[in-house]
């Protein structure tokens, strides 16, 4: 008998008899917040991105002044006035100095993106690959916490979570940005 045989064999004997045992789990499925936007704002702030909250109408203006003749991969299913904003021709993947997205959804309480690659979010690879990413959140993407955020996925698409640009940190907590990802992250909050 290995030892991994005999280890299960004695939990077996240990348990054997024992009653069943309901275990009730009383998860948190939503967070009360009365301010959602601000706080999505503030912590994805923390994260050393740049954020915007701008009214809704003003999105494309902002979109232009921040793109500012930026190369900008700009994914099917964007609002066509941000898409316009961002300017002309879509360069290469390569070539490509940033990516315009929107999300699939937003979390105040930890200041997260989450992007499924649905409309207007582009593939991993447009999002990941420039150095310079702009993402426009609108205020009814933004839940307070991670278990509403969950809700609204679906679990089968293809979720990139993104908490601020990619960084990375050595052994000697160096911290290093653009390693993973765009090492620039700006968000647009539309409200």
């Amino acid at each position: 008998m290995s030892a991994r045989e005999e280890i299960l064999a004695a939990v077996r004997r240990a348990v054997q008899g024992a009653p069943d045992v309901e275990i009730t789990r009383g998860y948190r499925t939503s967070r009360p917040a009365e301010d959602v936007v601000g706080l999505f704002a503030e912590r994805v702030g923390d994260y050393r991105a740049v954020v915007h909250v701008t009214p809704a109408a003003q999105v494309p203006g902002k979109v232009a002044e921040l793109v500012g003749g930026r190369a900008m991969i700009v994914p099917d299913g964007l609002p066509s006035e941000w898409a316009r904003a961002a300017g002309g021709a879509e360069p290469e993947l390569g070539a490509a100095d940033g990516v315009l997205t929107g999300c699939a959804v937003a979390i105040a309480e930890t200041g997260t993106i989450v992007l499924d690659s649905g409309p207007g979010q582009g593939s991993r690879a447009q999002t990941l690959v420039p150095d310079y990413h702009l993402c426009v959140v609108r205020a009814d993407q933004i839940v307070a916490g991670v278990p509403e955020a969950v809700a609204r996925l679906d679990p089968s698409r293809p979720l990139t979570w993104i908490s601020g640009p990619s960084a990375t940190s050595d052994i000697e907590l160096n911290r290093v940005e653009g390693v993973h990802g765009p090492r620039t992250l700006e968000v647009i909050v539309s409200t």
